[in-house]
């Protein structure tokens, strides 16, 4: 279903932000805006992030979620809380459960990482109870809106709330507050639009000469569809690879107001995502999640454009599971082009595999797969090769010597689907 709105000029008033700040008071940490020196010189920009994986449950997702739980008017008997999380509105709403005493139900994904699976019961200790359903945040959305209505409890909506775009503006509110110079840029990740759309309210009333930015994952553009056609609507699919930030509908207040505050939305691509984290884990430290690096990996867009200036990031989360790093090396390794798959035939006779490894590859290339099953009535057969090379753009040299010795290929790297079984 599309929507056409109205223009908006601010989601939430500075009364309002400041009076969820006063409420969070205690609750969150107030998390650094802190320079960060290798992007800053990549970029030749002062570079500062806003630390929300350093916030009490690794994401800024509790200021909304705890800001809309705690100002819920009075009901006669228990109030039961339900609420559909990838995770880290998960975590803020569990979190919110235990230090406000309310029994909740959290939805999640089926496939969401066990890691953050284990941080909301941590969080919610004995007051709530996890359902997994549903490959993405849509199909647990829509279960966790079946359950509650059935039962008549209270939905806690990741985004697309007034109370909870106010928690999640205490961000902004944070930033400004902090800065000891003007702020040309800011640049934020989108999912459903609750962050960047708090942000942006908050910006536009106290800084707006600020550029603001928002950014999602190429296989998830969801919101970015929505700005540039100017209407709201759902994808029919996406790559939930970017679990935080995979929704296939943005929320429509959300939406309403980036649309009316946001200067730009962009895409990155997934393997731009992953190259990023694994710099920033290994030269800096700094432990994120795919959604957290996502304003970090749209800077490279705007090289040119901010050189010289005042940048801010807002890094989002940092509850990834260590059992994904081997794919997010993976991913990281295609993009930037040094993994590369083949469906090779080879003849079904001796000193086959001999000839590839002398004559078509070279002395640094490295077989990192490589699947052979000899079938004896065959004169050929597939064989599945995987190589690292040194550099990008050696993989050509491997096609052109492939061909020169007799090998017919197929080349997998651009079918991501049919790879993902064999790999």
């Amino acid at each position: 279903m599309e929507n056409e709105v109205a223009p908006v000029t601010a989601a939430v008033s500075l009364e309002q932000v400041e009076k969820a700040a006063r409420l969070l008071k205690g609750v969150i940490y107030k998390t650094p805006l802190l320079q960060n020196l290798g992007l800053s010189r990549t970029y030749e920009a002062n570079v500062y992030l806003k630390r929300e994986d350093l916030q009490v449950v690794r994401s800024y997702k509790i200021r909304g979620a705890y800001n809309k739980m705690a100002t819920l008017p009075p009901i006669d008997g228990a109030r039961e809380i339900v609420c559909a999380s990838a995770g880290n509105h998960a975590q803020g709403v569990a979190y919110a459960c235990h230090s406000l005493q309310l029994p909740g139900y959290i939805f999640m994904p089926a496939n969401t990482p066990a890691q953050k699976v284990d941080k909301v019961r941590l969080f919610g200790k004995d007051q709530v109870e996890v359902v997994l359903t549903g490959n993405t945040f849509d199909e647990a959305f829509q279960a966790a809106k079946k359950f509650c209505d059935s039962r008549g409890s209270t939905f806690i909506h990741p985004f697309d709330d007034p109370a909870v775009v106010a928690g999640q503006a205490t961000v902004g509110l944070e930033i400004l507050k902090i800065a000891t110079a003007p702020i040309d840029y800011c640049f934020m990740p989108i999912g459903g639009g609750g962050l960047a759309s708090g942000v942006a309210s908050v910006f536009k009333q106290m800084s707006p000469h600020t550029k603001l930015i928002g950014v999602q994952p190429e296989g998830a553009p969801s919101m970015h569809k929505a700005y540039y056609d100017r209407q709201h609507g759902a994808l029919t699919q996406i790559d939930s690879f970017v679990d935080g930030a995979a929704v296939k509908c943005p929320g429509l207040l959300t939406y309403e107001i980036c649309r009316e505050l946001l200067d730009e939305i962009v895409l990155v691509p997934e393997g731009l995502v992953c190259q990023d984290l694994l710099k920033l884990y290994n030269e800096e430290g700094i432990v994120v999640e795919p959604a957290g690096v996502l304003s970090i990996s749209a800077l490279s867009q705007y090289k040119d454009e901010i050189k010289g200036k005042n940048v801010v990031c807002v890094v989002s989360g940092s509850n990834n599971d260590i059992t994904r790093m081997e794919d997010i090396k993976e991913r990281a390794m295609k993009y930037q082009g040094l993994k590369h798959y083949f469906m090779v035939t080879f003849n079904q006779q001796p000193g086959a595999l001999r000839s590839f490894v002398n004559n078509v590859l070279l002395p640094e290339d490295d077989i990192i797969h490589f699947q052979y099953i000899k079938k004896n009535n065959k004169e050929k057969g597939p064989v599945f090769v995987g190589i690292e090379v040194k550099h990008s753009g050696d993989e050509e040299g491997i096609k052109a010597r492939m061909l020169e010795e007799g090998f017919s290929f197929e080349y997998l790297n651009g079918k991501p689907d049919f790879l993902a079984l064999l790999v």
